[in-house]
């Protein structure tokens, strides 16, 4: 995707998803012969809802009809949460993060797992897990000294973490539009058959 139309897509797309609370995280345009894709990313403060997607997906849709941002080829429009192998570049997506173990590269200090506490202006304060029966160790890490950040995959959950599923997408689950607004849903909240449709 040019660099040009990244940019209109973003300008068009930012306010609408905006509107609905949420933040427009990533656009991107991928081709596959004559199919294209438009991947939108979106996340909010207390988890992406599934019915605000839905609703998002529909506007997003009619107002890349109503433009000439796409062009005249078809295309496949598709809304989706960020997975857990998202980089972690601004403080908000830390913030959204908090009580999870993420993988850090710190400029001067090399690699560091530890679990996000709090986050403030600056930087994290964590929590190392102990080793071999020792405590966990408190830690800092300002945003300045962190090259990448990753969440880390936790198969056991600590005791009182809260369950990601129910009515949000997390963790990369996605909601297909071909831009006729028909998206289906799962009845469990957490699965989503996709209706991705040519546009």
């Amino acid at each position: 995707m040019s660099t040009t139309q990244s940019e209109r897509l973003r300008a068009l797309l930012e306010p609408l998803v905006g509107e609905a609370g949420l933040d427009l995280e990533d656009v991107t345009l991928t081709a596959s012969g004559r199919r294209r894709q438009l991947l939108l990313v979106v996340d909010a403060e207390d988890g992406v809802q599934l019915d605000t997607v839905a609703a998002v997906s529909r506007t997003v849709s009619q107002a890349l009809d109503d433009s000439d941002v796409m062009g005249e080829a078809e295309y496949v429009l598709e809304v989706t949460s960020p997975g857990t192998d998202r980089p972690l570049t601004e403080p908000r997506h830390f913030r959204r993060n908090t009580g999870r173990l993420v993988k850090l590269a710190l400029k001067e200090r090399g690699e560091l797992i530890a679990r996000i506490m709090a986050v403030d202006e600056t930087g994290l304060d964590l929590e190392v897990p102990g080793v071999k029966g020792r405590k966990p160790k408190p830690a800092r890490a300002d945003f300045a000294e962190i090259a990448k950040a990753r969440v880390e995959v936790e198969f056991s959950r600590k005791a009182g973490e809260p369950d990601d599923l129910g009515d949000h997408l997390d963790d990369g689950d996605d909601l297909g539009d071909g831009g006729d607004g028909d998206d289906e849903l799962g009845d469990g909240g957490s699965d989503i058959d996709e209706s991705t449709q040519e546009a």
